[in-house]
């Protein structure tokens, strides 16, 4: 499955319209300039998957429904097999597969994700993303170099990190080789469940 940009920017900027939000409410919930979110909405630009999770969590609907405008219709169980994950490609070489992309009412989005080794971004900063919620990332191949605000770690295959996601974080391919691993999104319990 490929998800078009536009039409990724068409559903964000239908559901905005149809909920009465303005563009710089937008901007400012998923944290860019408001020129930048215009461009997202116009469908100039590629999407992070920060971003998309915001404007899910900000319109109240599963980011599955802005990725392919169906929303997700099990709600006892939903079997994803072998490479069968719901395909999102939404940073630079990065590869998502959702593993529930079916399952309504989920409380965590978990990844399948694939990140590639590239040589020049091991001496460069780490871009960080920040979204609400807590994350578990297990590394299943390769190693991965993770950026927890100003502390840097090296994970192997085994290896696991658990962190509250609304700090800074962001993460590269390290050892020369991909990283393979389980990203599971934990969302944040409105103060109704606290």
């Amino acid at each position: 499955m490929d998800y078009k940009i536009k039409e990724v920017a068409q559903r964000i900027k239908g559901l905005r319209e149809i909920l009465d939000i303005s563009q710089d409410e937008m901007a400012e919930v998923t944290g860019v300039s408001a020129a930048q979110y215009e461009r997202y909405e116009a469908g100039e630009c590629d999407f992070s998957f920060t971003f998309l999770y915001k404007c899910a969590e900000r319109f109240g609907v599963d980011i599955i429904e802005i990725l392919t405008g169906d929303k997700p219709k099990l709600h006892f169980y939903n079997i994803v097999r072998k490479g069968q994950g719901l395909p999102i490609n939404r940073r630079a070489g990065f590869s998502y597969q959702h593993l529930a992309h079916l399952f309504q009412n989920k409380l965590a989005e978990p990844f399948l994700v694939t990140v590639p080794y590239c040589e020049e971004e091991q001496n460069k900063p780490i871009e960080l993303s920040y979204h609400d919620g807590q994350e578990f990332d297990y590394i299943i191949s390769g190693s991965l170099k993770v950026q927890m605000e100003s502390h840097e770690e090296i994970l192997h295959a085994g290896d696991s990190v658990y962190y509250d996601s609304s700090h800074g974080h962001g993460m590269i391919a390290a050892g020369g080789e991909p990283c393979v691993f389980l990203a599971i999104i934990l969302k944040k319990q409105s103060e109704s469940e606290e």
